[in-house]
Protein backbone atom coordinates (compact mmCIF):
# COMPACT_ATOMS: atom_id res chain seq x y z
CA UNK A 1 0.00 0.00 0.00
CA UNK A 2 2.35 2.32 0.94
CA UNK A 3 4.77 1.25 -2.21
CA UNK A 4 1.83 2.07 -4.54
CA UNK A 5 1.58 5.32 -2.76
CA UNK A 6 5.28 6.27 -2.93
CA UNK A 7 4.82 4.85 -6.79
CA UNK A 8 1.66 7.22 -7.79
CA UNK A 9 3.34 10.16 -5.89
CA UNK A 10 6.90 9.41 -7.94
CA UNK A 11 5.11 9.39 -11.14
CA UNK A 12 3.28 11.88 -10.62
CA UNK A 13 6.27 14.02 -9.68
CA UNK A 14 7.97 12.97 -12.48
CA UNK A 15 5.34 14.16 -15.07
CA UNK A 16 5.49 17.25 -13.87
CA UNK A 17 9.29 17.25 -15.46
CA UNK A 18 8.27 15.80 -18.43
CA UNK A 19 7.27 17.45 -21.87
CA UNK A 20 3.95 16.59 -23.44
CA UNK A 21 5.40 14.17 -26.35
CA UNK A 22 1.96 14.34 -28.30
CA UNK A 23 1.63 18.02 -28.05
CA UNK A 24 5.45 19.50 -27.35
CA UNK A 25 3.93 21.54 -25.03
CA UNK A 26 5.93 22.40 -21.20
CA UNK A 27 3.96 21.54 -18.28
CA UNK A 28 2.89 25.11 -17.72
CA UNK A 29 2.04 26.15 -21.24
CA UNK A 30 -1.48 26.86 -21.62
CA UNK A 31 -3.58 24.49 -24.12
CA UNK A 32 -6.51 27.14 -25.63
CA UNK A 33 -9.33 25.34 -26.39
CA UNK A 34 -11.92 26.79 -28.76
CA UNK A 35 -15.33 28.35 -26.95
CA UNK A 36 -18.57 28.02 -29.09
CA UNK A 37 -20.78 30.68 -28.12
CA UNK A 38 -24.60 29.64 -28.36
CA UNK A 39 -27.50 30.89 -30.62
CA UNK A 40 -29.18 32.12 -27.90
CA UNK A 41 -26.20 33.83 -26.31
CA UNK A 42 -25.59 35.71 -29.72
CA UNK A 43 -29.33 36.95 -30.20
CA UNK A 44 -29.27 38.02 -26.85
CA UNK A 45 -26.13 39.65 -26.83
CA UNK A 46 -26.84 41.45 -30.36
CA UNK A 47 -30.23 42.73 -28.86
CA UNK A 48 -29.10 43.68 -25.90
CA UNK A 49 -26.44 45.78 -27.92
CA UNK A 50 -29.34 47.45 -29.65
CA UNK A 51 -30.23 49.06 -26.75
CA UNK A 52 -26.17 50.37 -26.06
CA UNK A 53 -25.89 51.49 -29.76
CA UNK A 54 -28.70 53.80 -29.05
CA UNK A 55 -27.17 55.21 -25.69
CA UNK A 56 -23.66 55.14 -27.03
CA UNK A 57 -24.90 56.97 -30.41
CA UNK A 58 -26.76 59.20 -28.10
CA UNK A 59 -23.41 60.14 -26.37
CA UNK A 60 -21.26 60.53 -29.03
CA UNK A 61 -23.90 62.53 -31.26
CA UNK A 62 -24.28 65.03 -28.40
CA UNK A 63 -20.52 65.49 -27.89
CA UNK A 64 -19.84 66.82 -31.20
CA UNK A 65 -23.06 69.05 -31.31
CA UNK A 66 -22.46 70.53 -27.71
CA UNK A 67 -20.59 73.67 -29.38
CA UNK A 68 -23.65 73.99 -32.17
CA UNK A 69 -25.66 74.06 -28.66
CA UNK A 70 -24.24 76.08 -26.68
CA UNK A 71 -24.67 78.93 -29.42
CA UNK A 72 -28.42 77.84 -29.55
CA UNK A 73 -28.39 78.75 -26.24
CA UNK A 74 -26.50 81.52 -25.42
CA UNK A 75 -23.96 79.28 -23.05
CA UNK A 76 -19.89 79.09 -22.84
CA UNK A 77 -19.18 76.03 -24.79
CA UNK A 78 -17.28 74.47 -21.38
CA UNK A 79 -20.19 75.05 -19.40
CA UNK A 80 -22.21 72.94 -21.65
CA UNK A 81 -20.59 70.10 -20.26
CA UNK A 82 -22.85 69.91 -17.85
CA UNK A 83 -25.77 68.33 -20.15
CA UNK A 84 -23.03 65.66 -20.34
CA UNK A 85 -22.57 65.18 -16.37
CA UNK A 86 -26.31 65.40 -15.65
CA UNK A 87 -27.07 62.95 -17.70
CA UNK A 88 -24.07 60.45 -16.42
CA UNK A 89 -24.90 61.31 -12.79
CA UNK A 90 -28.34 60.22 -13.08
CA UNK A 91 -27.52 57.37 -14.80
CA UNK A 92 -24.96 56.74 -11.62
CA UNK A 93 -27.41 57.56 -9.25
CA UNK A 94 -30.33 55.33 -10.21
CA UNK A 95 -28.09 52.27 -11.43
CA UNK A 96 -27.99 50.91 -7.85
CA UNK A 97 -31.43 49.93 -7.74
CA UNK A 98 -31.48 48.19 -10.87
CA UNK A 99 -30.50 44.97 -9.56
CA UNK A 100 -33.28 44.70 -7.18
CA UNK A 101 -35.56 45.94 -9.72
CA UNK A 102 -34.82 43.40 -12.22
CA UNK A 103 -35.07 40.54 -9.56
CA UNK A 104 -38.24 41.93 -8.30
CA UNK A 105 -40.13 42.39 -11.99
CA UNK A 106 -38.15 40.42 -14.21
CA UNK A 107 -35.28 41.68 -16.49
CA UNK A 108 -37.34 41.51 -19.60
CA UNK A 109 -40.19 43.67 -18.27
CA UNK A 110 -37.41 45.90 -16.84
CA UNK A 111 -35.47 46.28 -19.78
CA UNK A 112 -38.34 47.00 -22.00
CA UNK A 113 -39.36 49.79 -19.69
CA UNK A 114 -35.83 51.57 -19.64
CA UNK A 115 -36.17 51.76 -23.49
CA UNK A 116 -39.52 53.73 -23.25
CA UNK A 117 -38.25 55.69 -20.81
CA UNK A 118 -34.76 56.21 -22.42
CA UNK A 119 -36.62 57.39 -25.44
CA UNK A 120 -39.27 59.36 -23.79
CA UNK A 121 -36.26 61.47 -22.62
CA UNK A 122 -34.85 61.88 -26.19
CA UNK A 123 -38.27 63.31 -27.46
CA UNK A 124 -37.90 65.64 -24.66
CA UNK A 125 -34.49 66.69 -25.40
CA UNK A 126 -35.02 67.47 -28.85
CA UNK A 127 -38.04 69.79 -27.64
CA UNK A 128 -36.17 71.43 -25.14
CA UNK A 129 -35.81 75.57 -25.68
CA UNK A 130 -32.89 75.85 -22.78
CA UNK A 131 -29.83 74.72 -21.16
CA UNK A 132 -32.29 74.00 -17.90
CA UNK A 133 -34.53 72.09 -19.78
CA UNK A 134 -32.11 70.22 -21.86
CA UNK A 135 -30.89 69.03 -18.33
CA UNK A 136 -33.84 68.15 -16.60
CA UNK A 137 -34.68 65.77 -20.09
CA UNK A 138 -31.06 64.69 -19.83
CA UNK A 139 -31.99 63.21 -15.80
CA UNK A 140 -34.93 61.58 -17.53
CA UNK A 141 -32.66 59.89 -20.29
CA UNK A 142 -30.33 59.05 -17.20
CA UNK A 143 -33.32 57.15 -15.57
CA UNK A 144 -33.91 54.81 -18.41
CA UNK A 145 -30.31 53.99 -18.97
CA UNK A 146 -29.93 53.47 -15.14
CA UNK A 147 -31.93 50.20 -16.06
CA UNK A 148 -31.08 49.61 -19.92
CA UNK A 149 -27.45 49.35 -19.29
CA UNK A 150 -27.48 47.24 -16.41
CA UNK A 151 -30.05 45.01 -16.55
CA UNK A 152 -29.30 44.67 -20.70
CA UNK A 153 -25.65 43.12 -19.20
CA UNK A 154 -27.69 40.78 -16.53
CA UNK A 155 -29.55 39.64 -19.39
CA UNK A 156 -26.56 38.61 -20.77
CA UNK A 157 -24.74 37.21 -18.02
CA UNK A 158 -27.85 35.46 -17.40
CA UNK A 159 -28.07 33.37 -20.81
CA UNK A 160 -24.51 32.80 -21.10
CA UNK A 161 -22.47 30.19 -20.07
CA UNK A 162 -18.74 31.18 -17.88
CA UNK A 163 -16.62 29.73 -20.64
CA UNK A 164 -19.00 31.96 -23.26
CA UNK A 165 -18.19 35.19 -21.08
CA UNK A 166 -15.73 36.49 -23.30
CA UNK A 167 -16.93 35.76 -26.67
CA UNK A 168 -20.60 36.98 -25.67
CA UNK A 169 -19.08 40.26 -24.32
CA UNK A 170 -17.72 40.45 -27.70
CA UNK A 171 -20.89 40.32 -29.60
CA UNK A 172 -22.61 42.30 -27.22
CA UNK A 173 -19.93 45.19 -27.40
CA UNK A 174 -19.50 45.06 -31.50
CA UNK A 175 -22.26 46.17 -32.44
CA UNK A 176 -22.89 48.79 -29.50
CA UNK A 177 -19.49 50.48 -30.59
CA UNK A 178 -21.15 51.12 -33.75
CA UNK A 179 -22.48 54.02 -31.80
CA UNK A 180 -19.42 55.73 -30.81
CA UNK A 181 -18.36 55.05 -34.73
CA UNK A 182 -21.38 56.44 -36.56
CA UNK A 183 -21.94 59.19 -33.54
CA UNK A 184 -19.62 61.62 -34.41
CA UNK A 185 -20.02 62.03 -38.41
CA UNK A 186 -23.61 61.87 -38.05
CA UNK A 187 -23.56 64.45 -35.57
CA UNK A 188 -21.56 66.52 -37.51
CA UNK A 189 -23.60 65.91 -40.62
CA UNK A 190 -26.82 66.50 -38.69
CA UNK A 191 -25.24 69.46 -36.81
CA UNK A 192 -23.83 71.03 -40.16
CA UNK A 193 -27.02 70.79 -42.39
CA UNK A 194 -29.96 70.13 -40.31
CA UNK A 195 -31.23 71.06 -36.93
CA UNK A 196 -28.89 70.26 -33.51
CA UNK A 197 -32.33 68.26 -32.23
CA UNK A 198 -32.19 66.18 -34.62
CA UNK A 199 -29.66 64.26 -32.99
CA UNK A 200 -31.79 63.24 -29.88
CA UNK A 201 -34.97 62.39 -32.53
CA UNK A 202 -32.76 59.53 -34.50
CA UNK A 203 -33.39 57.68 -31.10
CA UNK A 204 -36.72 57.24 -31.52
CA UNK A 205 -36.70 54.56 -34.54
CA UNK A 206 -33.77 52.69 -32.51
CA UNK A 207 -35.36 52.40 -29.29
CA UNK A 208 -39.19 51.18 -31.21
CA UNK A 209 -37.18 48.54 -33.15
CA UNK A 210 -35.02 48.02 -30.02
CA UNK A 211 -38.74 46.94 -27.71
CA UNK A 212 -40.06 44.89 -30.79
CA UNK A 213 -37.12 42.62 -30.58
CA UNK A 214 -36.50 42.21 -27.26
CA UNK A 215 -40.73 41.35 -26.63
CA UNK A 216 -40.39 38.97 -29.65
CA UNK A 217 -37.29 37.18 -28.69
CA UNK A 218 -35.85 37.98 -25.14
CA UNK A 219 -36.56 35.18 -22.17
CA UNK A 220 -37.43 36.86 -18.77
CA UNK A 221 -35.56 35.87 -15.80
CA UNK A 222 -36.41 36.65 -12.49
CA UNK A 223 -34.62 35.65 -9.15
CA UNK A 224 -36.76 35.26 -6.02
CA UNK A 225 -36.05 38.19 -3.03
CA UNK A 226 -37.31 37.76 -0.25
CA UNK A 227 -35.44 41.59 0.89
CA UNK A 228 -36.86 44.92 0.80
CA UNK A 229 -35.68 47.69 -1.21
CA UNK A 230 -33.23 49.53 0.50
CA UNK A 231 -34.33 52.71 0.54
CA UNK A 232 -31.97 54.44 3.15
CA UNK A 233 -29.22 53.23 0.94
CA UNK A 234 -30.68 54.90 -2.34
CA UNK A 235 -30.91 57.81 -0.25
CA UNK A 236 -27.32 57.83 0.60
CA UNK A 237 -25.64 57.25 -2.16
CA UNK A 238 -27.72 59.73 -4.40
CA UNK A 239 -26.91 62.63 -1.86
CA UNK A 240 -23.44 61.37 -1.75
CA UNK A 241 -22.81 61.38 -5.93
CA UNK A 242 -25.05 64.75 -5.70
CA UNK A 243 -22.90 66.47 -3.41
CA UNK A 244 -19.50 65.18 -4.69
CA UNK A 245 -20.37 66.02 -8.61
CA UNK A 246 -22.04 69.43 -7.69
CA UNK A 247 -18.64 70.08 -5.72
CA UNK A 248 -16.35 68.64 -8.84
CA UNK A 249 -18.34 70.72 -11.35
CA UNK A 250 -18.09 74.29 -9.70
CA UNK A 251 -13.97 73.58 -8.80
CA UNK A 252 -12.73 76.62 -10.00
CA UNK A 253 -15.04 78.04 -12.08
CA UNK A 254 -16.29 80.94 -9.88
CA UNK A 255 -19.85 79.68 -10.54
CA UNK A 256 -20.19 79.48 -6.74
CA UNK A 257 -18.20 80.98 -3.48
CA UNK A 258 -14.88 78.32 -2.78
CA UNK A 259 -16.47 77.26 0.50
CA UNK A 260 -19.24 76.12 -0.74
CA UNK A 261 -17.44 73.93 -3.10
CA UNK A 262 -15.71 73.06 -0.69
CA UNK A 263 -18.49 71.95 1.25
CA UNK A 264 -20.08 70.03 -1.27
CA UNK A 265 -17.08 68.00 -1.76
CA UNK A 266 -17.10 67.61 2.08
CA UNK A 267 -20.35 66.59 2.21
CA UNK A 268 -20.01 63.72 -0.52
CA UNK A 269 -17.21 62.53 1.46
CA UNK A 270 -19.11 62.40 4.49
CA UNK A 271 -22.47 60.92 3.51
CA UNK A 272 -20.39 58.12 1.65
CA UNK A 273 -19.26 57.23 4.79
CA UNK A 274 -22.36 57.48 5.89
CA UNK A 275 -23.46 54.62 3.16
CA UNK A 276 -20.43 52.47 4.09
CA UNK A 277 -21.38 52.28 7.93
CA UNK A 278 -25.22 51.72 6.76
CA UNK A 279 -23.80 48.67 4.00
CA UNK A 280 -21.57 47.09 6.99
CA UNK A 281 -24.91 46.99 9.30
CA UNK A 282 -27.45 46.30 6.55
CA UNK A 283 -28.38 42.63 6.00
CA UNK A 284 -28.74 43.00 1.78
CA UNK A 285 -27.63 46.65 0.95
CA UNK A 286 -28.20 48.38 -1.92
CA UNK A 287 -24.44 48.40 -3.28
CA UNK A 288 -23.70 45.14 -1.88
CA UNK A 289 -19.57 46.33 -1.26
CA UNK A 290 -18.42 42.26 0.46
CA UNK A 291 -17.94 41.55 -3.52
CA UNK A 292 -14.89 43.87 -3.30
CA UNK A 293 -13.29 40.50 -1.59
CA UNK A 294 -14.12 38.74 -4.57
CA UNK A 295 -10.27 39.01 -6.12
CA UNK A 296 -11.32 39.13 -9.79
CA UNK A 297 -14.01 41.73 -9.31
CA UNK A 298 -12.21 43.75 -6.74
CA UNK A 299 -8.93 44.45 -8.47
CA UNK A 300 -10.70 44.54 -11.95
CA UNK A 301 -13.26 46.99 -10.25
CA UNK A 302 -10.53 48.99 -8.79
CA UNK A 303 -8.52 49.18 -11.94
CA UNK A 304 -11.51 49.66 -14.25
CA UNK A 305 -12.84 52.89 -12.44
CA UNK A 306 -9.59 54.58 -12.69
CA UNK A 307 -8.77 53.73 -16.15
CA UNK A 308 -12.47 54.80 -16.87
CA UNK A 309 -11.81 58.13 -15.04
CA UNK A 310 -9.37 58.82 -17.56
CA UNK A 311 -10.94 57.56 -20.68
CA UNK A 312 -14.39 59.32 -19.72
CA UNK A 313 -12.98 62.89 -20.62
CA UNK A 314 -12.71 61.77 -24.38
CA UNK A 315 -16.45 62.41 -25.79
CA UNK A 316 -16.04 65.96 -24.20
CA UNK A 317 -12.00 67.29 -24.41
CA UNK A 318 -11.47 65.90 -28.18
CA UNK A 319 -14.87 67.30 -29.90
CA UNK A 320 -14.36 70.27 -28.61
CA UNK A 321 -10.84 70.99 -28.80
CA UNK A 322 -11.24 69.96 -32.60
CA UNK A 323 -13.73 72.90 -33.23
CA UNK A 324 -12.87 75.16 -30.31
CA UNK A 325 -8.84 74.59 -30.33
CA UNK A 326 -8.52 73.94 -33.70
CA UNK A 327 -11.62 75.75 -35.61
CA UNK A 328 -12.79 72.58 -37.15
CA UNK A 329 -16.42 72.56 -38.35
CA UNK A 330 -18.59 69.83 -36.50
CA UNK A 331 -18.54 67.61 -39.91
CA UNK A 332 -14.74 67.68 -39.55
CA UNK A 333 -14.71 67.37 -35.47
CA UNK A 334 -16.94 64.31 -36.44
CA UNK A 335 -14.74 62.16 -39.00
CA UNK A 336 -11.50 62.81 -36.86
CA UNK A 337 -13.73 61.35 -33.79
CA UNK A 338 -14.96 58.39 -35.36
CA UNK A 339 -11.66 57.09 -35.56
CA UNK A 340 -10.85 56.47 -31.33
CA UNK A 341 -13.91 54.35 -31.89
CA UNK A 342 -13.72 52.85 -35.24
CA UNK A 343 -10.31 51.41 -33.52
CA UNK A 344 -11.94 50.09 -30.95
CA UNK A 345 -14.67 48.05 -33.35
CA UNK A 346 -11.90 46.31 -34.79
CA UNK A 347 -10.38 45.47 -32.25
CA UNK A 348 -13.18 43.33 -30.73
CA UNK A 349 -12.98 40.53 -32.76
CA UNK A 350 -9.55 39.82 -32.28
CA UNK A 351 -10.10 40.36 -28.43
CA UNK A 352 -10.85 36.73 -27.25
CA UNK A 353 -7.83 35.58 -29.25
CA UNK A 354 -5.42 38.31 -27.68
CA UNK A 355 -6.76 37.16 -23.78
CA UNK A 356 -6.15 33.48 -25.17
CA UNK A 357 -2.44 34.31 -26.11
CA UNK A 358 -1.48 36.39 -23.64
CA UNK A 359 -3.78 35.73 -20.42
CA UNK A 360 -5.44 38.34 -18.75
CA UNK A 361 -2.87 39.83 -16.20
CA UNK A 362 -0.14 40.55 -19.01
CA UNK A 363 -3.21 42.08 -21.33
CA UNK A 364 -3.74 44.45 -18.51
CA UNK A 365 -1.07 45.75 -17.20
CA UNK A 366 1.39 46.08 -20.53
CA UNK A 367 -2.08 46.98 -22.74
CA UNK A 368 -2.80 49.44 -19.97
CA UNK A 369 0.61 50.73 -19.95
CA UNK A 370 0.02 51.48 -24.08
CA UNK A 371 -3.71 52.91 -23.45
CA UNK A 372 -2.16 55.52 -21.38
CA UNK A 373 0.69 56.84 -23.57
CA UNK A 374 -1.36 56.76 -26.62
CA UNK A 375 -4.34 59.15 -24.77
CA UNK A 376 -1.43 61.77 -23.72
CA UNK A 377 -0.15 61.78 -27.47
CA UNK A 378 -3.45 63.29 -28.30
CA UNK A 379 -1.82 66.29 -25.66
CA UNK A 380 0.44 66.56 -28.74
CA UNK A 381 -2.42 67.11 -31.19
CA UNK A 382 -2.19 70.73 -32.94
CA UNK A 383 -3.80 72.38 -36.34
CA UNK A 384 -0.50 71.55 -38.07
CA UNK A 385 -0.39 67.99 -37.91
CA UNK A 386 -1.77 66.06 -40.50
CA UNK A 387 -4.77 64.04 -40.51
CA UNK A 388 -3.40 60.97 -41.40
CA UNK A 389 -1.27 61.20 -38.06
CA UNK A 390 -4.28 62.07 -35.63
CA UNK A 391 -5.93 59.19 -37.16
CA UNK A 392 -3.34 57.04 -36.19
CA UNK A 393 -2.95 58.11 -32.70
CA UNK A 394 -6.65 58.21 -32.71
CA UNK A 395 -7.10 54.37 -34.29
CA UNK A 396 -4.21 52.76 -32.22
CA UNK A 397 -5.91 54.24 -28.74
CA UNK A 398 -9.71 53.22 -29.62
CA UNK A 399 -8.23 49.94 -30.68
CA UNK A 400 -6.23 49.57 -27.64
CA UNK A 401 -8.79 50.54 -25.00
CA UNK A 402 -11.22 48.57 -26.17
CA UNK A 403 -9.06 45.35 -25.52
CA UNK A 404 -8.85 46.44 -21.45
CA UNK A 405 -12.49 47.57 -21.28
CA UNK A 406 -13.08 43.89 -22.93
CA UNK A 407 -10.19 42.38 -20.31
CA UNK A 408 -11.93 44.08 -16.98
CA UNK A 409 -15.66 43.68 -17.80
CA UNK A 410 -15.69 39.95 -18.21
CA UNK A 411 -12.85 39.23 -15.97
CA UNK A 412 -14.63 40.98 -13.08
CA UNK A 413 -17.76 38.37 -13.19
CA UNK A 414 -15.16 35.49 -13.61
CA UNK A 415 -15.39 34.97 -9.57
CA UNK A 416 -18.70 36.19 -8.51
CA UNK A 417 -21.90 33.42 -7.67
CA UNK A 418 -24.76 33.25 -9.92
CA UNK A 419 -27.18 34.40 -6.94
CA UNK A 420 -24.85 37.64 -6.99
CA UNK A 421 -24.81 38.22 -10.51
CA UNK A 422 -27.47 41.04 -10.11
CA UNK A 423 -25.74 42.85 -7.38
CA UNK A 424 -22.42 42.47 -8.83
CA UNK A 425 -23.93 44.34 -12.32
CA UNK A 426 -25.84 46.86 -10.10
CA UNK A 427 -21.91 47.77 -8.50
CA UNK A 428 -19.63 47.24 -11.57
CA UNK A 429 -22.12 49.37 -13.75
CA UNK A 430 -22.40 52.32 -10.91
CA UNK A 431 -18.72 52.36 -10.87
CA UNK A 432 -18.42 52.83 -14.01
CA UNK A 433 -20.81 55.52 -14.78
CA UNK A 434 -19.14 57.06 -11.80
CA UNK A 435 -16.15 57.30 -12.90
CA UNK A 436 -17.01 58.45 -16.13
CA UNK A 437 -18.89 61.31 -14.70
CA UNK A 438 -15.54 62.43 -12.46
CA UNK A 439 -13.53 61.81 -15.85
CA UNK A 440 -15.34 64.87 -17.41
CA UNK A 441 -15.61 66.75 -14.83
CA UNK A 442 -11.70 66.71 -14.50
CA UNK A 443 -11.17 67.34 -17.75
CA UNK A 444 -13.58 70.13 -17.62
CA UNK A 445 -12.01 71.11 -14.56
CA UNK A 446 -8.26 70.94 -15.81
CA UNK A 447 -9.46 72.85 -18.77
CA UNK A 448 -10.57 75.56 -17.12
CA UNK A 449 -7.78 75.91 -14.66
CA UNK A 450 -5.35 75.89 -17.46
CA UNK A 451 -6.83 78.72 -19.04
CA UNK A 452 -8.21 80.66 -15.83
CA UNK A 453 -3.84 80.35 -15.00
CA UNK A 454 -2.88 81.46 -18.59
CA UNK A 455 -5.46 84.21 -18.93
CA UNK A 456 -7.26 82.77 -21.98
CA UNK A 457 -10.51 84.17 -22.87
CA UNK A 458 -11.49 80.92 -24.76
CA UNK A 459 -9.53 77.68 -24.34
CA UNK A 460 -6.40 77.30 -26.78
CA UNK A 461 -4.49 74.35 -27.81
CA UNK A 462 -2.09 74.43 -25.26
CA UNK A 463 -4.92 74.15 -22.72
CA UNK A 464 -6.61 71.49 -24.26
CA UNK A 465 -3.08 70.19 -23.57
CA UNK A 466 -2.60 70.23 -20.31
CA UNK A 467 -6.16 68.55 -19.73
CA UNK A 468 -5.26 65.69 -21.76
CA UNK A 469 -1.89 65.02 -20.01
CA UNK A 470 -4.11 65.27 -16.61
CA UNK A 471 -6.07 62.52 -17.40
CA UNK A 472 -3.62 59.90 -19.67
CA UNK A 473 -1.49 60.14 -16.53
CA UNK A 474 -5.02 58.89 -14.56
CA UNK A 475 -5.47 56.15 -17.32
CA UNK A 476 -1.34 55.39 -17.04
CA UNK A 477 -1.87 54.95 -13.31
CA UNK A 478 -4.94 51.94 -13.71
CA UNK A 479 -1.85 49.40 -14.92
CA UNK A 480 0.00 48.46 -12.39
CA UNK A 481 -3.16 47.41 -10.49
CA UNK A 482 -2.75 44.00 -12.39
CA UNK A 483 0.43 43.60 -10.85
CA UNK A 484 -1.81 42.40 -7.57
CA UNK A 485 -3.27 39.48 -9.93
CA UNK A 486 -2.13 36.06 -10.08
CA UNK A 487 -1.05 34.72 -13.49
CA UNK A 488 -3.43 32.41 -14.07
CA UNK A 489 -6.70 34.85 -13.54
CA UNK A 490 -9.40 34.22 -15.97
CA UNK A 491 -7.98 31.68 -17.15
CA UNK A 492 -10.96 29.44 -17.46
CA UNK A 493 -13.09 32.23 -18.84
CA UNK A 494 -11.03 31.36 -22.17
CA UNK A 495 -10.06 28.13 -22.29
CA UNK A 496 -6.23 28.58 -21.16
CA UNK A 497 -5.80 26.00 -19.39
CA UNK A 498 -3.03 24.55 -18.19
CA UNK A 499 -1.64 21.14 -19.35
CA UNK A 500 -0.58 18.57 -16.54
CA UNK A 501 0.81 15.78 -18.57
CA UNK A 502 0.43 11.95 -17.27
CA UNK A 503 3.65 9.96 -17.45
CA UNK A 504 3.24 6.64 -19.07
CA UNK A 505 3.05 3.68 -16.78
CA UNK A 506 6.31 2.59 -15.86
CA UNK A 507 8.51 5.65 -15.66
Amino acid sequence: MLTSGRSTARAGFLALGHIRRDTGQMPNEPSLRPVRVSRETRLTAVIVACALFMQNLDSTVISTALPTMARSFGYDPVRMNVALTSYLLSLTVFIPASGWIADRFGTKTVFRAAIIVFTAGSVWCGLSTGLAALVAARVLQGLGGAMMVPVGRLLLLRTAAKSELVAAMAWLTMPALLGPVVGPPLGGFIVSYFNWRWTFFINIPIGLVGLLAVTLFIRDFREPSRRSFDFQGLALTGLALVFGMVGLETVGRGLVSPGLTEAMIAAGIVVGFLYFLHARRHPAPLLDLTLMRLPCFGLSFAAMMLFRTGIGAIPFLLPMMLQVGFGSSAVQSGLITFASSAGALVMKPGAQHALRLFGFRDTLIWNGVLSGVTLIACAAFRPTWPAAAIYLVLLAGGFLRSLQFTAYNTLAYGDVPRAQLSAATSLYTAGQQLSATIGVSIGALALEVSRTLAGHGTPENSDFSVAFVVVGLMTLAAAPIALFMPLTAGDDLIGRNAVLPVAKPGE
